[in-house]
């Protein structure tokens, strides 16, 4: 069974129109999604609409950091979907895809993790592991994957006990990833982005992102066992999310690391495909 990796699934043709308006589509509910880490529940809030099965707007905000408006967006994403055909065209697919057109980090952040779960991993393992992977994107973004040249992206991290809280109306200037109870069963994760990604290109940036993953419906794996989710194939595709990559549905591009699809012990996603290698090269 194809699990659905959370994905930033906006679609990019209207990503990269300037300015773009989103607009609830007809039909669909604003059925709050609830994530409930030790002691706080953290919901979409009334005010979000619904522009795409799973995506969120959060409308526009204040960074703490600049004082100017930002937009935020939440994707809720859900076990099941479908593949979308692919090939249909004379020219094979780029195979990646931005969350809109030269939104990237600018600025060099910290990030803080609770790695507390209970479905199988280590806290050590957890929080490693996500500063492994990170690397893999900064690596790639001078177009090679040599471990010698790349871009610092996302900073270094900071392990932490304390209780994270996504962001769900405001940035607050915190890049936080923890495990929580995420009440839809079909749920495996759920993440915010904050950013610019309208208006002129070169003004376009990311300045949060926020991720929880499900501590109660999914095992995790650190060694791609069968019937488990693998963490590091998930985190790898996720942080390709936080530098600014898009989810990729045709199933000609099903071997990058951006495809928006998972099985449980898939691995394949841990190691970046060329055309994640090309697409952050061309970001950064």
């Amino acid at each position: 069974m194809k699990k659905k990796l959370l994905g930033l699934a906006i679609f990019s043709a209207v990503l990269l129109i300037a300015g773009a308006a989103w607009a609830t589509a007809p039909g669909q509910s604003r059925e709050p999604a609830v994530v409930e880490p030790s002691g706080v529940t953290v919901t979409i809030p009334p005010h979000a609409r619904q522009i795409a099965d799973g995506v969120f707007s959060l409308g526009n905000a204040l960074d703490p950091q600049s004082g100017q408006l930002v937009e935020g967006y939440a994707f809720v994403h859900y076990k099941d979907g479908k593949i979308k055909p692919g090939g249909g065209s004379v020219k094979p697919p780029t195979c990646y895809s931005y969350l809109a057109k030269g939104a990237k980090w600018k600025t060099v952040e910290p990030w803080v993790v609770n790695p507390t779960n209970t479905r199988g991993l280590s806290g050590d393992f957890v929080f490693g592991n996500l500063g492994y992977d990170i690397s893999k994107w900064e690596d790639a973004a001078d177009g090679y994957v040599n471990g010698v040249e790349g871009w610092n992206i996302l900073g270094n991290g900071e392990s932490t006990s304390e209780v994270l809280e996504a962001d769900m109306v405001a940035p607050d200037n915190k890049n936080e990833v923890y495990f929580a109870d995420i009440s839809d069963p079909n749920v495996i994760a759920v993440t915010i982005v904050w950013g610019y990604f309208g208006g002129p290109i070169y003004a376009r940036q990311l300045v949060e992102w926020d991720q929880v993953y499900d501590n109660v419906t999914f095992d995790w794996s650190s060694s791609g066992e069968a019937g488990k989710m693998d963490f590091e194939n998930i985190a790898t595709h996720e942080l390709g999310h936080s530098v600014g990559m898009n989810d990729l549905y045709t199933s000609t591009c099903s071997q990058e690391t951006m495809y928006g699809y998972a099985a449980l012990g898939e691995v394949i996603k841990q190691t970046l495909n060329a055309g994640d290698i090309k697409g952050v090269n061309a970001l950064y």
